[in-house]
């Protein structure tokens, strides 16, 4: 992943973007606004599959806010690495390890469009420069705030760090409760998951490894 480049339809997260008509030309996607109504039609075919009636009090607005409320929940989606990094990568003779932890995370489940939420906790050993600590936190809302599965959640996160400041390790551990399971299927409403990444010193070195999972505790 090229911090620099322009978006594609290779980008992470525009891999599927409607509006990619010609990869050699730099497309500008539609607005949030200009997408409302097109997307409210849908929900508003999806309330009357439903046997709703679309046109009583409490529904006359729903279709409108549900599509800003989708917009809002994949906004990732109109977001990369790069903006929100912001230059926020210093220089720093630092090699010991950091650790931003139970970062809230909320996203939508890419198989049956419910949400799961967790928390995430991120290390690295720098390798002369760190990030600035909220851009962790960042990151994670650029990847989240997208449809999603747990397990690329995760490794996602763990490779933008990589590519943002090269560090000699990378760990990422998500916890996760999926409505999913909560709320339809198994029914399960005290069950997590979770998921790790762990990318070099983290996956070769079983006492950074494990000086990470320590600390997360």
């Amino acid at each position: 992943m090229d911090l620099h480049r322009r978006r594609s339809s290779t980008s992470i997260g525009h891999e599927k973007c409607s509006f990619h008509h010609d990869l050699e030309l730099e497309h500008e996607p539609s607005t949030r606004e200009e997408l409302i109504p097109e997307l409210a039609e849908s929900y508003r075919s999806v309330l009357k599959n439903l046997g709703e009636d679309d046109m009583r009090q409490g529904l006359l607005k729903t279709p409108e806010r549900a599509a800003k409320a989708m917009l809002f929940f994949t906004k990732g989606y109109d977001q990369t690495i790069q903006e929100v990094l912001n230059d926020a990568v210093f220089d720093e003779d630092h090699d010991d390890m950091v650790i931003v932890k139970d970062i809230e995370m909320f996203s939508i489940c890419e198989h049956h469009l419910v949400p799961f939420w967790g928390k995430v906790s991120v290390g690295y050993l720098p390798n002369k420069r760190v990030l600035g600590l909220s851009k962790v936190a960042r990151i994670v809302e650029v990847y989240s705030r997208r449809l999603q599965v747990q397990e690329r959640l995760t490794k996602q996160i763990a490779n933008a760090l990589v590519e943002a400041i090269q560090p000699n390790g990378v760990g990422v551990v998500i916890e996760g409760t999926h409505m999913c399971m909560v709320m339809r299927g198994v029914q399960k409403i005290n069950s997590k998951t979770t998921t790790s990444t762990m990318l070099g010193e983290f996956r070769k070195d079983h006492r950074t490894r494990e000086e990470f999972l320590s600390l997360l505790k």
